[in-house]
C-alpha cells in the first residue's frame, strides 16, 4: 500500500536521508571502535544502547524502504503513515534532548562532530520535513499515539536492566549511580510525557492538516 506522495523529489530526498543516516550511523560505530578502551563486545553493546543511535538505525532503514518501496512485509510496514510518523517523534526527541540538554557537556572535533551534527541536527530535521511534505497524514488516530510509546518504554527497560547489571548507563539523566533511581525515574517518567505530548501534537497538526486539504478539494 502506498502510504507517501509518489514523487521523482521524494524519492530523491529519501535517497540522500538514507545514505546519510547510514554513513553517520556506520562512521560512529568506526570512530566508536577506534577510541575504545573496552573489549570489542562491550563496545558494540553500548554502541547499541544509544536511543540516538538506534533511532537514527531506523530512520536509515524507512527511509531505505520508502525509497526501494516494493510490496514485502516490511516495505509495507515502513511506509505506512503512522509508522513514519511514530519515527518522526523519536527522531525530534532526539535531536531536543541533545540540542538542550547534552550539548553544553560534550563538545566533539574533527569528523566527530560532523557525524555528532548529522544524527542530532540533520537528520532529524530531514526527517521532520519529510514527514511534514510527503507523509500522507489522514490515518493517523489519537489512539496511535499510545503504540508509539511501546519502544521508548521498552528502550528504558532495557537500558536500566543493563546498567544495573553492567554499571553503564548512555545518558546522565539515567545515570543511576549518580543521580539514583528516584531521579532516574523521574526523568525517565518526563521523558514519557515528552513522547506522548509530541505524538498528539503531531498526530493533531496532522488532522488539521487533512481537513484542511478535504476543505479545498
Amino acid at each position: 500500500m502506498q502510504t507517501t506522495t509518489g514523487s521523482s523529489i521524494q524519492k530523491w530526498y529519501a535517497l540522500i536521508t538514507a545514505l546519510l543516516g547510514w554513513f553517520a550511523v556506520i562512521t560512529q560505530f568506526i570512530l566508536l571502535i577506534e577510541n575504545s578502551v573496552s573489549s570489542v563486545t562491550e563496545t558494540i553493546i553500548r554502541f547499541f544502547s544509544y536511543f540516538t543511535i538506534l533511532t537514527n538505525i531506523l530512520v536509515a532503514i524507512a527511509f531505505s524502504f520508502v525509497l526501494l518501496q516494493g510490496d514485502s512485509k516490511w516495505a509495507r510496514f515502513f511506509n505506512r503513515p503512522a509508522t513514519l510518523t511514530a519515527i518522526s517523534v523519536y527522531i525530534i526527541v532526539v535531536g531536543a534532548v541533545y540540542n538542550i540538554v547534552l550539548r553544553m557537556i560534550w563538545h566533539p572535533v574533527g569528523l566527530q562532530k560532523l557525524v555528532d551534527e548529522l544524527v542530532h541536527s540533520v537528520i532529524p530535521l530531514l526527517a521532520v520535513l519529510f514527514w511534514f511534505f510527503f507523509v500522507q497524514k489522514s490515518s493517523l488516530q489519537w489512539k496511535n499515539s499510545l503504540s508509539w510509546l511501546i519502544y521508548p518504554l521498552l528502550y528504558s527497560l532495557l537500558i536500566g536492566v543493563r546498567g544495573a547489571l553492567s554499571g553503564f548507563y548512555p545518558y546522565p539523566f539515567v545515570n543511576v549511580p549518580v543521580i539514583g533511581y528516584p531521579r532516574a525515574l523521574l526523568n525517565g517518567a518526563l521523558l514519557a510525557l515528552v513522547f506522548l505530548g509530541l505524538s498528539l501534537f503531531l498526530i493533531a497538526i496532522a488532522r488539521f492538516l487533512s481537513r484542511k486539504q478535504a476543505s479545498t478539494q
